[in-house]
C-alpha cells in the first residue's frame, strides 16, 4: 500500500499548522509500516491550469504520478474565505490530464480529509475537498478531521499537537489504512 500526504497550504516551514500536520502523518504511516510520500504544493512549481499548452509540464507530470500511485491519500488544507485555496484546486484540476487514462483520474482511491480555521467553519473546507474528490472518482473516508486552529497544540506557543486531535487523526489513519487495504484483498490487487 502507498499513502500521499497532499499538504495543500502554501507554507514552506516545518513548524507552520501544514508542516506540523505533515510530519505527524508521516510519522505515523511509518509506525504502520506504510510506504508514503508527502506533496508540498507550496514546493511543486505548479503552474496555473492550461488547457491550451501543447506539452503538459514536467512538474505536473511528477504530481499526476505521486497522485495516481497512492492507494490512499490524506489532503491537508487551510480554511480561505470558506474553502480551499485556489492553488490547491488548481493542482488538482492538472489531474485532467489523466482523464483517458484506464481508470481515469483517482478512481477508488481512498481520501482521508483534514481542514484547519480559525474559527469554527473547517467543515467547510471538508465539504469543498469531498466534491473535488468526488468528481475524480474518489472515496473520502466517512470521517474528517475539520479542526478549530485554536484547539489544535496542547498550548499557547506549543507545536505539540492536542491528544483530542492526536486521537482523531490517528483514526483517520487507522480507517483509511484500513479500508485501503481491504479494498486491495477484494479487488485482488494485493
Amino acid at each position: 500500500m502507498k499513502a500521499l500526504i497532499f499538504n495543500g497550504a502554501l507554507e514552506r516551514r516545518q513548524e507552520s499548522t501544514s508542516g506540523v500536520l505533515s510530519n505527524y502523518f508521516a510519522e505515523q504511516l511509518n509506525q504502520f509500516g506504510v510506504e508514503h510520500s508527502v506533496f508540498n504544493l507550496a514546493d511543486s512549481g505548479i503552474p496555473l491550469f492550461d488547457t491550451s499548452l501543447s506539452r503538459i509540464p514536467n512538474n505536473v507530470k511528477i504530481m499526476n504520478n505521486l497522485f495516481l500511485e497512492a492507494d490512499v491519500h490524506f489532503w491537508l488544507s487551510p480554511l480561505y474565505h470558506g474553502s480551499v485555496p485556489g492553488v490547491m484546486k488548481n493542482c488538482l484540476d492538472w489531474l485532467e490530464i489523466s482523464a483517458k487514462n484506464s481508470p481515469a483520474y483517482l478512481t477508488d482511491k481512498n481520501i482521508g480529509l483534514v481542514c484547519w480555521a480559525d474559527g469554527v467553519q473547517a467543515l467547510q473546507g471538508i465539504n469543498a475537498m469531498d466534491a473535488i474528490a468526488k468528481s475524480l472518482r474518489a472515496w473520502t473516508l466517512p470521517f474528517s478531521v475539520p479542526i478549530v486552529k485554536r484547539e489544535l497544540f496542547e498550548n499557547t506557543g506549543s507545536k505539540e499537537i492536542s491528544s483530542d486531535y492526536k486521537r482523531k487523526l490517528d483514526l483517520l489513519i487507522n480507517i483509511a489504512t484500513t479500508r485501503a487495504a481491504v479494498f486491495e484483498t477484494v479487488a485482488g490487487r494485493s
